[in-house]
């Protein structure tokens, strides 16, 4: 049972996990891939939802956790779901975590293979040491957040991180777009620079970039590595305040094999079912929602 605290939502049951297998089913799927859930250490979630809690600044709204539970019951929740892998998005924002945060990760996913090994770096003197030695463990996803972690990504730092990612084409899942508050290094301009000197990237543009979504969108036409993630885009929480234009749709339908699903699991304010009942409304089809819902993660991650 999740627990109900500080106003959250409790959507989690028997009936909303047989619904939302249902809903993969009409698809004709057996289940589904999450490439956006958040696993980290409890400490460091409990600071995290402290901060969603207190509407922080770089929350900017009230944002209740609907999935408040531990991190076993969590588990759970994504495999009634019927999500056959998903990940644990972890992220230091101060030097001195990213090597401690990649070891946590590395022991999740043995505990729970159906987890891609997740890893993450900032910009420190050690940082292309650790990341080397995270891919040399086995790391098959990295996250960058360039909006809690406060860096440039083109901080002389990471230069040899990203050269060894661009090298070994591991995919990033990259929080850079400006929303839901902008930071000193959002926005698409430090990406575009970042893809001019490492265009074997492959970059996941986490939250398709909100708000500036057609900027993403045209570096998604353009470089071949460079896809998005639909984390809570479409949903009726982020349309408030950051709608998803309408005429940039059929380029979505056209970038239907480099769109993937991301849900943010278990920092929404909404249940897990209206995030995929969000993607579906947008009309673009049967064959776009399977692509998007497991097809393309499963063949970039060879799942």
């Amino acid at each position: 049972m999740i627990c109900q605290e500080h106003g959250a939502p409790t959507p989690f049951s028997d009936a909303e996990a047989a619904a939302v297998q249902a809903f993969t089913e009409g698809l004709g799927l057996d289940g589904m891939i999450d490439v956006h859930t958040h696993f980290m250490p409890k400490p460091v979630l409990d600071k995290v939802w402290a901060y969603f809690d207190s509407a922080g600044p770089m929350v900017g709204r009230e944002w209740p956790i609907a999935y408040r539970a531990d991190e076993e019951e969590r588990v759970a929740a994504l495999r009634a779901f019927g999500v056959r892998t998903f990940s644990s998005m972890l992220y230091p924002h101060r030097p001195d975590m990213g090597e401690w945060l990649n070891g946590w990760g590395v022991d999740f996913a043995a505990r729970h293979p159906d987890c891609l090994q997740t890893a993450t770096f900032y910009p420190e003197p050690t940082a292309a040491r650790y990341v080397a030695e995270a891919i040399e463990n086995g790391a098959e996803i990295f996250k960058s957040h360039i909006q809690v972690g406060d860096y440039s990504p083109l901080d002389p730092l990471l230069d040899d991180v990203w050269g060894v990612l661009a090298q070994t084409q591991i995919p990033v899942v990259i929080h850079c777009g400006s929303g839901p508050v902008p930071g000193r290094h959002t926005g698409p301009a430090p990406i575009r620079e970042l893809l001019q000197r490492f265009p074997t990237l492959s970059l996941i543009i986490a939250h398709m970039g909100m708000p500036e979504y057609e900027d993403f969108v045209a570096l998604a036409e353009e470089y071949d590595e460079v896809r998005l993630d639909t984390t809570m885009n479409f949903t009726d929480f982020s349309n408030e305040r950051a709608p998803y234009p309408a005429d940039l749709l059929p380029r979505v339908a056209a970038l239907r094999e480099k769109i993937l699903f991301g849900s943010d699991f278990p920092n929404i304010p909404y249940s897990y079912l209206h995030a995929l009942q969000s993607c579906e409304r947008l009309g673009l089809g049967d064959d776009w929602m399977r692509s998007v819902l497991h097809h393309n993660a499963a063949g970039l991650f060879g799942r």
